[in-house]
């Protein structure tokens, strides 16, 4: 095929993209196309994102000072509250699994869509109701027992908003299971013809191991709140300790999920990394296969720690022994892919773009959380630094300077995928270095107000914390103000940024072989598996592949969807001088 056939399949394409280009309505209503609700889950998570942070700013706003100056007591508790389970609930798990998940895992699989496409409608349409009920329990009291509603506290509070929390997770669970079962049958049955297990990309994997982990312990959150609830409103005693209740027994239900919670939320960030490096580095990965399989040991290691949370709580000896060694053996498949990651980076051809500057920023954090990780792990630290501040460090580590910033890395990378248009540079490294610093300002003080004994949950505290408290706050003020260049980039290129092409960053999933937006099926024909994934810098092997090496502003020269992955090499196209 000659060059100026290749040019014209490209424009064909282009103007195909730009005719199955969703109309924007559709991401208003009931869809069951697996892109526009990946987008959906997104944007509306998104939305619950800045709520979850507004709460956040209120919370460090009043803890600028050690008196109780800006809130109550009383609403500062409810702050703190909804702002977890927002954080959590509403932005984490369905922005990871529902939304990058939802647009990514059919396209890189192959696949024409989702193996239900209801049900995944269904899943997102829980999302909006249970995060609106969520926030309008401040009408009628919020709750105000933490997002774990321990008992008995939460059964005395007399609070109306306890139990439209549990009504709310309830939604968000049942949301969480479905897509667990969309997603184990679309990569178990779905994949393209030639695809084996250890053919997929790992963002696949990341969501199966993800799936698998959701389907097993969400259940058992459901049924310690449905007992709750009766406890609540009903007189029963399950966990009510004046009626006989245990309230123990709801802990280990509750961290049951509530640490599995944890992999839900970083396993399809570790996929998504796991994406990005090695196509800004020009590498293949390294250790795919150490990558994927510790994947499925985290999500089965996953289901037996989550006692260590129980520490304080009458733990026998002997138990809390095997739930120390336990959180520590999970630390060895969370290296292998740390230090995976650090080797595909090692001697790459990095781009320092805004996607691999924010991967590379959360495998930083999320070192340092998973050093404290290991650290609590240990009983007698966490004996000492238990329902501390140096929890509230370790915690956000993990879930701010890991599955946000992998979020972030995410948008960056995919965005033109998502809507055809590239995001400015500029304005994407003003986002990172004002998140980084924000991010490092808000909460690396923590660690010591910690060790230092300073309570979490408290909006009055000893003077001698005030110093770092001020400096922690400033920091998330800085986190805050970080959103903004993020917000105007991603809706100014939208509109109107620069046209992507089909695959601006030359990778070599199957995501990127098709238009940018992907047409409403994925694909015009099935995908033919040619190359690996990650196969960058592979000498003739690269040449076999016709991706774009221009700029990413210019037109993609791809005859369709299976050119960029036909069997027969086009000695017009040369591969670029990065991946020979």
């Amino acid at each position: 095929m000659t060059q100026a056939q290749l040019q014209e399949d490209a424009n064909l394409l282009a103007s195909d993209s730009e005719h199955h280009k969703p109309n924007w309505r559709e991401y208003f209503g009931f869809s069951t196309d697996h892109k526009v609700i990946g987008i959906q889950y997104l944007v509306t998570t998104f939305l619950f994102y800045l709520v979850g942070g507004a709460l956040a700013a209120a919370v460090r706003t009043e803890l600028a000072t050690p008196e109780v100056d800006f809130v109550s007591r009383e609403l500062y508790n409810s702050l703190f509250t909804v702002h977890a389970t927002v954080m959590i609930f509403l932005w984490i798990v369905p922005a990871t699994t529902g939304g990058f998940g939802n647009f990514l895992v059919p396209l890189m699989i192959g696949a024409r869509d989702m193996a239900f496409p209801r049900l995944n409608a269904i899943a997102f349409w829980l999302i909006p109701p249970g995060g609106l009920l969520l926030l309008s329990s401040f009408l009628v009291g919020a709750p105000a027992s933490g997002w774990t509603s321990y008992p008995p506290l939460s059964l005395v509070s007399g609070k109306p908003g306890e139990f439209i929390w549990i009504l709310s997770v309830l939604l968000l669970g049942t949301s969480s299971i479905l897509a667990a079962v969309n997603f184990l049958v679309t990569i178990v049955k779905m994949r393209v013809a030639g695809m084996g297990f250890n053919d997929m990309p790992l963002f696949c994997w990341a969501m199966m191991a993800t799936s698998a982990l959701a389907l097993i312990a969400t259940p058992v959150l459901a049924g310690a709140l449905i007992l709750l609830s009766f406890d609540l409103i009903a007189g029963t005693a399950f966990f009510n300790p004046t009626g006989g209740g245990d309230p123990i027994v709801y802990q280990h239900l509750f961290w049951f999920y509530s640490h599995p919670a944890v992999y839900i939320m970083i396993l399809p960030v570790f996929g998504m990394i796991s994406e990005i490096l090695p196509v800004h580095a020009r590498k293949p990965i390294f250790g795919y296969k150490a990558i994927a399989y510790s994947s499925l040991a985290i999500s089965f290691l996953g289901l037996i720690v989550w006692a260590h949370h129980m520490f304080t709580s009458g733990t026998p000896p002997w138990l809390r022994m095997f739930f120390m060694f336990t959180t520590m053996v999970i630390a060895v498949p969370t290296g292998i892919k740390v230090f995976s990651w650090l080797a595909t980076l090692w001697g790459g051809k990095l781009n320092l773009n805004s996607a691999l500057l924010f991967a590379m920023g959360f495998v930083s954090m999320f070192v340092v959380g998973g050093i404290s990780g290991v650290m609590v792990a240990a009983v007698p630290f966490d004996i000492h630094v238990h329902d501390t501040y140096f929890v509230v460090a370790h915690l956000h580590y993990v879930l701010f300077g890991g599955s946000v910033f992998g979020i972030y890395a995410g948008f960056y990378h995919w965005f033109p995928k998502m809507t055809g248009r590239m995001m400015n540079e500029t304005l994407g490294k003003i986002h990172f270095a004002l998140t980084f610093i924000g991010f490092n300002l808000a909460f690396m003080p923590m660690h010591k107000l910690g060790l230092e004994g300073m309570n979490r949950r408290v909006a009055e505290y000893d003077p001698k914390f005030a110093t770092l408290n001020l400096i922690c706050t400033i920091g998330t003020y800085i986190l805050a103000v970080s959103t903004f260049p993020f917000i105007y980039n991603a809706i100014s290129s939208w509109l109107s940024g620069p046209k992507a092409g089909n695959n601006p960053w030359r990778a070599l999933t199957l995501e990127w072989m098709t238009t940018s937006p992907p047409p409403v099926e994925n694909f015009d024909q099935d995908p033919i598996l040619v190359v690996g994934p990650y196969d960058y810098g592979m000498g003739d092997r690269a040449t076999n592949v016709d991706v774009p090496f221009s700029d990413p502003r210019e037109p993609v020269l791809a005859a369709g969807p299976n050119s960029a992955l036909r069997a027969d090499p086009d000695p017009s196209v040369a591969a670029h001088p990065d991946d020979r």
